[in-house]
């Protein structure tokens, strides 16, 4: 991280001071694997030391500081009397795009770095006075020690600027990975983890697969169901009991997760390891494995209804009402397998072709019958129920009338169509299609989901919009994949309307959008706009994100694709290059060279103001008055509704900037 991001990001953090400890080690005194909980500074007072933090090692002395994330483990072994203090705090920054874009690529809090103090004076005096506050223990002297925090990160930072500061990135997909194997019995998700270490989950999602080969939530269900192998195998436990042992408070959702990543059933595996370890003379442990406690699901997954699968009842306890979920009795299940097997042994002797009538002859042949009839009919019924949807994953059968549907990313289409899904991926506030989505159950982020949020919901369809988020949906429900990356606006748009027998809407849905598309180009033409160039920017303040792609979003599908706009030369070679989604950063120093006649520019909240900037203020298209600003939740999405609405603004504004001249 750069230093005037680190500067940035503690300028806006909401910081709470959780503990000052301040320790003397004698020689030969040992520290060994303490676990950080929670972000710190260490700071060595007097002596020397070997310290190791998370794998790293340092050859500490006096007025030598470390600061390391929670988590981290630090070890300490001294020769010679080492005096130090521990400086604990937890830092949040406020839910602005800007902060969110910084904490991806590296997060302050949680960087590893170690600095070694010129004037080391105001930093020891400082912590001095914090740590006699913090004895006193009352509710007034912490806040005068939150004072002195921010004094104490205020120096460290000015003497980071004189004297510069050893960065070194922790390993933090190795202590993710302790966490999980860790925590594992617990309800963990992809967005609470990377709250744990102060990590966006996308950008958590992004490097643990890139470093594993595993998304996170997978390498968690693989973790999960090798232990329940062991358990399984080792123990007669119950199947609920070893469910809920490796976190999963369902046991219908955890027999068709073990089944789906098995082969096999759980109780087909628990036969089959017994009858080998029988074979291999293996003395088998009965029960009396130490089946851990119960941990009450995140979500409140007590049965799952779904119009093609069985239902689970389990018993509840706790809370403040308890209550008892009964199963069907093993007795009526049995008169009713068995009444089902007296109707058909009679209607088999009513029909077969061997069957013996009243004097001993056999009856003649039937050819057909109500039974074959009534079968037949039911069939009919049962396939216009259903309709077959063709797919990049194959056929998959889906109810014609879906009554409850989930939908990720591509809400906008769904919303055009007329539908209204009862759970989505989460919506940004300034979406076009926002208020449409208003009371909807937010499921998390589209690219990596939930499963047990999203069969809260009882989904009867699920509309993914990639491959990746359809392997992890398909056992939950119908699950179709539209991968949006890899689909035309036209083909996805029609490709949906197809799975809700609503081809005919998607169809004139794109046809009212070309034809506003084609008198959108005839305005622009006329008034010659059509041959201006177009930048789209996004950002900040030392640097710009150029924008130099179609499929960026932020405008750009409808500025570059459709209405066919050009970039500056320097851009349009890229664009003319690019199949992906492509933006890359320049200094405003080189700023001027990208800008074409017209510029779009996204920013996050509180994004720097540039009015008093020389270069910006240099640039033609700006101190004329064609900067246009475009809300980045309004221009991040690229479904048919928002494309439809983005097509309006960048119509209207350009128009409106033009008349300025």
């Amino acid at each position: 991280m750069r230093l005037e991001d680190h500067i940035f990001a503690w300028n806006y953090a909401a910081v709470k001071v959780l503990d000052i400890r301040h320790a003397v080690m004698k020689p030969g005194d040992k520290l060994q694997g303490y676990v950080l909980p929670a972000c710190g500074f260490i700071y060595c007072v007097r002596g020397t030391a070997s310290l190791n933090l998370n794998g790293i090692d340092y050859d500490a002395d006096r007025h030598f500081i470390v600061h390391g994330g929670k988590g981290m483990r630090l070890s300490i072994e001294t020769g010679k009397l080492f005096e130090y203090y521990l400086l604990f705090y937890r830092a949040s920054l406020p839910g602005r795009k800007d902060l969110a874009r910084l904490l991806e690529r590296s997060n302050p809090f949680r960087m590893q770095y170690s600095f070694e103090s010129l004037e080391p004076l105001p930093l020891h005096y400082q912590l001095m006075a914090m740590e006699q506050l913090w004895a006193q223990g009352s509710q007034l002297e912490r806040i005068q020690v939150k004072g002195l925090f921010y004094q104490f990160i205020h120096e460290l930072l000015k003497q980071f600027t004189k004297d510069g500061i050893n960065l070194r990135q922790p390993d933090v997909i190795g202590q993710v990975v302790r966490y999980i194997e860790e925590h594992y019995r617990h309800n963990l998700s992809l967005e609470s983890i990377a709250e744990q270490f102060n990590y966006s989950p996308r950008h958590l999602s992004t490097r643990f697969k890139g470093e594993t080969g595993f998304s996170l939530i997978e390498y968690l269900i693989r973790f999960r169901l090798k232990h329940a192998e062991e358990l399984l195998r080792c123990t007669d436990a119950p199947l609920r009991d070893i469910a809920e042992e490796v976190g999963y408070n369902d046991v219908y959702y955890f027999s068709r997760m073990f089944s789906k990543y098995n082969g096999q059933s759980p109780i087909r595996f628990r036969k089959e390891s017994r009858q080998v370890s029988s074979s291999d003379n293996r003395p088998f442990t009965t029960a009396k494995f130490s089946i851990g406690e119960h941990i009450s699901s995140r979500y409140n997954v007590i049965e799952y209804d779904n119009h093609y699968h069985y239902y689970y009842h389990n018993e509840i306890t706790g809370g403040s009402s308890p209550m008892r979920l009964t199963k069907t009795s093993s007795f009526i299940v049995a008169m009713l397998l068995s009444f089902t097997l007296l109707l058909s042994a009679c209607g088999s002797a009513s029909v077969g072709s061997n069957a013996t009538n009243s004097n001993g002859s056999k009856a003649s042949e039937v050819t057909s019958s109500p039974a074959n009839n009534s079968t037949a009919a039911d069939n009919a019924i049962k396939e216009a129920q259903t309709r077959t949807i063709s797919t990049i994953k194959g056929d998959i059968v889906v109810p014609a009338n879906p009554k409850r549907v989930v939908v990720l990313y591509l809400q906008g289409d769904l919303v055009a169509l007329g539908i209204k899904p009862v759970g989505t991926s989460s919506v940004f506030e300034g979406a076009a299609f926002a208020e449409e989505l208003g009371g909807i159950e937010d499921l998390g982020s589209w690219y990596e989901p939930n499963p047990e949020a999203i069969m809260a919901v009882k989904p009867d369809l699920i509309i993914a919009a990639s491959e990746e988020t359809y392997e992890i949906l398909k056992d939950i429900a119908p699950t179709v994949p539209i991968p949006y990356e890899k689909m035309a606006t036209d083909e996805r748009v029609m490709k949906i309307g197809e799975v809700f027998g609503k081809e005919q809407e998607a169809q004139a849905l794109l046809d009212n959008f070309h034809e506003k598309l084609e008198k959108s180009k005839q305005q622009l033409d006329e008034l010659g706009i059509l041959d201006k160039t177009v930048t789209i920017i996004e950002g900040g303040k030392k640097e710009m994100a150029v924008i130099d792609s179609k499929l960026y979003g932020r405008g750009s599908q409808i500025i570059y694709e459709y209405l066919g706009l050009k970039a500056p030369e320097i851009l349009q070679k890229k664009i003319d290059g690019r199949e992906k989604a492509t933006g890359g950063f320049v200094s405003l120093e080189v700023l001027p060279e990208y800008i074409g006649d017209f510029v779009f520019r996204s920013v996050w909240d509180g994004a720097d103001d540039l009015s008093d900037n020389p270069i910006w203020n240099s640039i033609p298209a700006i101190k004329e008055g064609r900067l246009i600003e475009i809300g980045f939740d309004f221009s991040y999405y690229s479904d048919i509704y928002s494309l439809d609405k983005q097509l309006d603004f960048v119509v209207e504004k350009l128009v409106s900037a033009y008349e300025k001249k």
